[in-house]
C-alpha cells in the first residue's frame, strides 16, 4: 500500500511541475515552483490549500483560461483524492467554485 501511495504522490508532485511550467511559461508562479522545490507537490498543495486565501497563482490560472490545471483542479480529481483530506479538498473545491469551475465543465 504504502509504495502505491508513493507512486500516486510521484504522479501528483509530477502534475503539479506541469502547473509550475505553464505559470512560469506565463511569468507567474515563480514561489510556487520553490516550495515543489522545497515539499513537493503533495505538502505544497496541503500548505497552501491551509491558508484561508487562495493564491493569486489560481486567479492568474483563471485568466489565462487554465483554471482545469490548476493546483486546486487537481486536488479535487477522483484519481487524487486520497492524498488529501476532506478540509483540503472542500477547500480546493470553495476555491475553484466561487471562480465558476463548476459552471464551466
Amino acid at each position: 500500500m504504502e509504495n502505491s501511495t508513493k507512486g500516486l504522490e510521484d504522479e501528483f508532485h509530477h502534475a503539479m511541475i506541469g502547473v509550475a511550467d505553464f505559470a512560469n511559461a506565463h511569468n507567474f508562479g515563480y514561489r510556487f515552483r520553490q516550495m515543489l522545490g522545497e515539499y513537493g507537490g503533495v505538502e505544497t498543495a496541503k500548505r497552501l490549500l491551509a491558508t484561508s486565501k487562495a493564491q493569486s497563482g489560481l486567479a492568474e490560472m483563471y485568466l489565462n483560461h487554465a483554471i482545469r490545471m490548476s493546483m486546486e483542479a487537481y486536488v479535487i480529481e477522483e484519481h487524487f483524492r486520497s492524498l488529501f483530506c476532506e478540509d483540503q479538498i472542500e477547500e480546493a473545491r470553495y476555491r475553484l467554485e466561487e471562480l465558476g469551475y463548476f459552471n464551466k465543465i
